[in-house]
């Protein structure tokens, strides 16, 4: 796969076996769906950039953030159930403003909070007790289902995102967001 821009230089090296074994496969871009290239993938080597690795193929299931270094076993290094499907490559530089409106309820009703900044605990700082769906205008963001950036995350390009449920295959509620900048990577 080749990139232009800015993007060539994310690249991301996926192996079928653990301890980078089996046959493997080069990434420089967004890949839904795995299959094609590899049976099975469990463990990589992210050798520039940061990507977004999901365990169903088109970016979907579990999400984990892989920024440079070695995953020589997949499962129970990140605590995948299974082997990667899918991969999203985050834009190494944003350059401008983040912002991004999260609402209480699905397809933007309820309280709204407007956010340029990161929010480690929207209960604590907003008082608001749920976040169903966002729109993001600016940057790209990273949500998560704790409070203080722990536990499972979601990864957020700028759009309209109506309904959480979707996005993270149950019932994950968000409560803390963080927006990707180069000290994230």
């Amino acid at each position: 796969m080749t990139s232009t821009g800015m993007n060539t230089m994310s690249r991301i090296i996926f192996y079928e076996e653990r301890n980078f074994q089996g046959r493997s496969y080069e990434c420089m871009s967004d890949c839904p769906d795995m299959s094609s290239f590899l049976s099975k993938c469990h463990s990589c080597r992210v050798e520039r950039g940061c990507f977004i690795v999901y365990d169903r193929t088109n970016y979907m299931g579990n999400q984990y953030m892989l920024r440079r270094g070695e995953y020589a076993d997949n499962m129970s290094m990140m605590g995948m159930s299974d082997c990667i499907r899918s991969c999203r490559m985050i834009p190494m530089q944003h350059r401008g403003s983040f912002r991004m409106r999260i609402y209480e309820r699905e397809n933007f009703s309820g309280q709204m909070i407007e956010l340029m900044e990161d929010c480690d605990s929207i209960m604590e700082r907003f008082r608001m007790s749920n976040c169903l769906s966002c729109n993001v205008m600016e940057g790209h963001w990273l949500m998560y289902e704790q409070p203080h950036y722990r536990g499972r995350m979601v990864y957020l390009r700028p759009g309209e995102y109506r309904n959480f449920m979707s996005l993270s295959g149950g019932n994950m509620r968000f409560m803390s967001m963080r927006r990707i900048t180069d000290s994230c990577m």
